[in-house]
């Protein structure tokens, strides 16, 4: 067993603040409030310095301190850091003065955000002596566990909708765990997840280790803030699932200000969900803080379908707190903010990534987010995972015989006639 770490220090209520020791346990016994990480700030503080953080490897575990495990990181140790691109030409687009994209389509090892959460949640199960580990996915977790399962010698079972892409699903079997496929939407694997951590004891990621694993998501707004020179973005726009990305994303700003390591400057976190499950972004608009759920999502965006999202409320107030908003778009509109990142950008998102950048239209031309300002669009999964939902809506491929006649007269000459 790992020494206790003198940072993070308790697990707490989120609603009545109540301490709990450092277990596989996620909510509160009084109320039923979900529990997070509580960490010493004070402890923290003398040694997470700029200096300490720029000498370490370019991974997310620069920022361990913040991080909820006792000893060193034994699993996802290359995980993180991945490029901020300025996007000049996506800027101009949107119309937008200034633009950033977080570009965790080329996390490691399994192309997408969701090897952050991971990371720190097989990291921390391995300090609680967990043999089997599992998790309720949309995909993109799915794949991570397996992946990172497989390299850290650990047995893993993967339970997904029975209608997930077919990247997805091959992007978890490589690996050799159980991918168990549910005839349902994942708000029932969800609930069948929390039955069997409940009966059989494994380590579930997003179960009874979802307090670690949750925390995973703010290396993303601390990377952000670094690569930035060390400044909270004005404006960041971030897909939301469960909400729980936002909230992380929101309280990962905070963490570095409270720290000194960034200015405390005012910002405002934007969510974006698919038409088709947009149960937060729909609260957002009508002004409550109560999340109707969606019992039968129907949109391209899969991985962002979970129609009772469990931080669906924290994310609201995180929104109205920095002066934020939410907005959701069809399914065309996604595929139209996927062709668009690529065209601009050379970036290849997936569904989400549509999601993000075709929502970040709306908020831009509705003057929620200033067109003389500054933002930061989350994109959070390759398009490699999604690549149904653009299929035969790219252009076609142009057939020709190996000959120079060929390509001038149906290549060449129609293209110099069209431009």
């Amino acid at each position: 067993m790992d020494k206790p770490s003198p940072f993070f220090s308790n697990l707490k209520c989120r609603e009545c603040g109540r301490l709990y020791p450092k277990q596989a346990i996620h909510v509160c016994d009084f109320d039923f409030g979900p529990l997070e990480a509580v960490y010493d700030y004070d402890a923290i503080r003398p040694v997470l310095t700029r200096a300490a953080i720029e000498s370490r490897p370019h991974t997310m575990w620069r920022y361990r301190e913040l991080l909820p495990i006792d000893g060193e990181p034994t699993v996802g140790t290359q995980v993180g850091f991945t490029p901020l691109v300025k996007a000049d030409r996506l800027a101009r687009a949107l119309g937008i003065r200034e633009l950033y994209v977080k570009n965790d389509t080329v996390n490691y090892p399994t192309l997408s955000f969701k090897d952050r959460v991971v990371s720190v949640a097989l990291s921390r199960a391995r300090e609680l002596g967990f043999k089997v580990v599992a998790c309720a996915s949309t995909g993109n977790l799915a794949n991570s566990v397996a992946a990172n399962a497989a390299s850290a010698g650990l047995k893993s079972y993967v339970l997904i909708p029975a209608d997930l892409e077919q990247g997805k699903v091959l992007g978890s079997l490589v690996y050799g765990t159980n991918v168990i496929g549910i005839h349902g939407a994942y708000d029932q694997v969800n609930r069948l997840c929390s039955e069997i951590a409940g009966k059989y004891g494994w380590g579930f990621v997003n179960v009874n280790l979802r307090p670690y694993y949750a925390e995973g998501s703010k290396s993303m707004g601390y990377e952000i803030c670094e690569q930035l020179g060390w400044r909270i973005p004005q404006h960041t726009v971030i897909p939301m699932a469960s909400g729980s990305l936002l909230t992380k994303i929101h309280k990962a700003y905070g963490e570095f200000a409270r720290l000194g390591l960034v200015e405390n400057s005012p910002f405002a976190v934007y969510g974006a969900q698919a038409t088709g499950c947009a149960p937060i972004a729909h609260a957002m608009k009508r002004g409550t803080d109560i999340v109707k759920p969606v019992p039968n999502p129907k949109t391209i965006a899969k991985s962002l379908a979970i129609g009772t999202p469990a931080d669906g409320y924290y994310a609201i107030h995180a929104m109205k707190q920095t002066g934020g908003s939410a907005e959701d778009v069809t399914d065309d509109e996604v595929v139209a903010g996927i062709r668009l990142l690529a065209e601009c950008e050379g970036i290849f998102a997936e569904t989400a990534g549509g999601v993000t950048v075709s929502c970040a239209k709306k908020l831009i031309d509705a003057g929620k987010i200033p067109r003389d300002g500054s933002a930061v669009l989350c994109i959070t999964g390759h398009g490699l995972k999604t690549q149904e939902a653009i299929a035969g809506k790219c252009g076609e491929l142009r057939l020709i015989k190996p000959s120079l006649r060929e390509f001038e007269e149906h290549v060449y000459a129609k293209d110099t006639a069209a431009a």
